[in-house]
Order: structure tokens, then sequence, then C-alpha cells
């Protein structure tokens, strides 16, 4: 590998940029295969490209032939990431759960009372507006954004923010009602209905959970079923293909 090639792959990992290392087996050729640019010797090769962005989306390192010639895609993706909006009592339980499944977890709440590193040691913590944060962290597919505070004046840019985004969660806590009444806001900022949808809320799988812990681990639980289901629907068209 190039030294170029390594510093550019310790830049990528430090930005959180998916990125995939094409390397033509046969001769040594490399490039390096970002979401909307190419780098190397083998940028001006369309199909090796394309399938560097497909092994991307899946998030899997393989050898394909492309042109009669062996190519590895080593395939570099962001850690699946977890912005928890509100130091609450369920973030509590919620952060710990998500770090031992080696997401990287971040919570975010102005209210220095609350976002404390003795109530979340261990977890990097943020005291900011979310919108503002998510403008500092940056927002994408791999990352799940969770609002818990309750209150509209801290939620709801958060979840602005997200539904513009490209990430692949979004959850909500609320009753039926709060979910309704929060709908009723966001469109008055232009988020349409189909945008809304995004949203799991009430947020976590029905699992009758009532303790902290456990809506927790129903939050969880949602957050790796849908990952899980993208994932799948990705590599479902690569599958059929071959």
């Amino acid at each position: 590998m190039k030294s170029e090639t390594l510093a550019a792959l310790q830049e990528a990992r430090t930005k959180r940029q998916a990125v995939t290392l094409a390397t033509r087996l046969g001769d040594g050729a490399e490039g390096l295969v970002y979401r909307d640019s190419v780098k190397g010797d083998l940028a001006g090769d369309a199909a090796i490209v394309s399938a560097a962005r497909g092994a991307m989306e899946v998030g899997r390192s393989e050898t394909v032939e492309i042109g009669g010639q062996k190519v590895f895609l080593n395939v570099y993706v962001p850690p699946p990431r977890l912005i928890i909006v509100g130091a609450v009592h369920i973030a509590q339980s919620l952060a710990p759960m998500a770090t031992m499944l080696e997401f990287d977890v971040t919570v975010v709440d102005p209210r220095g009372a609350w976002a404390t590193a003795n109530r979340f040691p261990g977890v990097k913590v943020i005291k900011d507006w979310a919108d503002e944060a998510f403008q500092e962290m940056g927002l994408d597919v791999s990352t799940a954004v969770v609002t818990l505070t309750h209150d509209p004046k801290l939620d709801d840019p958060a979840l602005e923010s997200a539904l513009k985004s490209d990430v692949f969660y979004i959850g909500a806590l609320g009753s039926r009602r709060t979910h309704a009444k929060r709908k009723e806001r966001l469109a008055e900022v232009g988020i349409t209905d189909e945008m809304f949808a995004r949203i799991h809320g009430p947020v976590g799988l029905n699992i009758g959970a009532k303790s902290p812990a456990e809506i927790a681990v129903s939050i969880l639980g949602q957050i790796i079923e849908v990952r899980a289901r993208r994932l799948e629907a990705l590599a479902a068209p690569k599958a059929a293909a071959a």
C-alpha cells in the first residue's frame, strides 16, 4: 500500500468517511473510491468505481472479477454511531448498552446539570443544542438519532436536522398523541408527511417495556433491526445478480 493511500485512509477514519480501497491484483494499481469522489490509479475505470461503491453500501470487502482481471475491494466504513438527544435516565441505560454493541455513542444535551461525565462515564457528552452539534459532527448513513427529552425546544430541531440527512434510523420518545402534535410542529418548518414517516415514534419495539432500562432495550433492538434490514436490502440486488 502506498504511503499516500495509508494517509488518506487514516484521514477518512478520522472524518467518518466511508471509502473503498480498490486494488487490481495483476499490477497492484490502487484507487480510493469515496461516495462522491475517486482518487488514484483506478479513478478512470467506471466499472471498478461502481463495484467499489456497491461494496461500500453493503459494507463487505471482497474480490471481484472486472474486465477479466481480479480486483480486491477493501471496504472501510465508519462504525455505527448512536446520537442520543437528552441526557435522561433512559439515556443512562441506552448509552452503555449501545457501547457494548460497538456503537460510537454520543449524548447531546445543552443542560449542564444533566449532561455530565459522572452520569455518562466513558461516553462522549456534548453540552450543546442538537442541531448545532449535528452541524459540527456531521450526520451520515451509519448514524442513528434518538430524541428522549420530551421537550419540543430540544427534540424538534434535532429531528428536523436528522430528517434532512441520510441517517439510517430516527426515533423519538413520546406517546401517539405527542407524536401527532410533533408532526404538526414539524410540518410548519417544511417537514413533509413522507419525511416524517421516517421517525419511529413511539420509539422502540413493542415489548411492553416500562422501566428506563427496558425502554432502552426496546430502542436498541429496533435500531439493530432497522440496520439489519437496510443491509439486507442493499445486499439483495447484488445476490440476485450473482
